[in-house]
């Protein structure tokens, strides 16, 4: 039988659960969205070395499950640092940092390598010409970008960046396995007292509906504001034709 009364006192615990699940998400995309925009400049501009190892980090990273990289940030190299620490004599005790640490890190190279993506993609349908001119003109590489490049870029490149934010929020469901307590970490945990495990997944699932919902509707009023610079575009081009 469905236990109503379990189902709305497990939605209210889960849901205080909350600020834990937007905190990694938040730092996530913060550090993605910084790392993220360096990988794309380096890999359009083709830096040497430095290029090709982003191309690499890329790579790998997209190429295993986000499970595997949490078992391998959270079990493995925790405990290869505290061989390597305690050999060296050292008294720091790796074991007892806060397991969101390790979800900080899983979440932000995750987030990390598909946001240089989506922003590699969005600045290369800015043409070249444009940076030129820019430079032409007096401005500086980071005043070109700031100015003309990025804003041109932010238009293609937001409906990708919501998609990215709305599957790191889904993502961040996987915390619970490096022992952090977002919501589907208390949800599970009051389930597993009475089986009550139907209630406790349709709690998360609510939730989650309700968070993506709302992730998306700002997400959508960003990209009403941004949708000047494509009337400026097209004006530039209508421009351009009657010359």
């Amino acid at each position: 039988m469905f236990d109503v009364e379990f189902f709305f006192k497990t939605f209210w615990l889960s849901f205080k659960a909350l600020p834990v699940t937007l905190k990694i998400t938040v730092v996530a995309f913060a550090v993605g969205t910084a790392l993220g925009f360096l990988i794309a400049l380096c890999r359009i501009h083709k830096i040497k070395v430095l290029s090709q190892v982003c191309a690499f980090l890329v790579s790998f990273i997209r190429g295993t499950p986000v499970v595997l990289q949490i078992l391998v940030v959270y079990s493995i190299i925790p405990s290869l640092l505290n061989s390597i620490l305690k050999n060296a004599g050292s008294s720091i005790d790796v074991f007892k940092i806060n397991p969101i640490v390790y979800a900080y890190i899983v979440f932000s190279l995750n987030n990390t390598v598909i946001l240089s993506e989506v922003f590699r993609s969005a600045l290369l349908t800015v043409s070249k010409g444009q940076f030129e001119a820019g430079i032409t003109c007096g401005l500086t590489s980071c005043q070109t970008y700031r100015r003309i490049i990025i804003p041109q870029a932010l238009e293609s490149a937001l409906p990708n960046i919501c998609n990215a934010t709305v599957n790191l929020i889904k993502n961040t469901s996987l915390a619970f396995m490096m022992t952090v307590k977002d919501i589907t970490a208390v949800a599970r945990i009051e389930a597993s007292y009475g089986y009550n495990y139907i209630e406790s997944y349709l709690d998360i699932f609510v939730i989650y509906i309700i968070v993506c919902s709302i992730v998306q509707q700002i997400f959508r009023l960003a990209e009403k504001k941004v949708s000047v610079y494509r009337t400026g575009k097209r004006a530039l081009k209508l421009e351009g034709e009657k010359c």
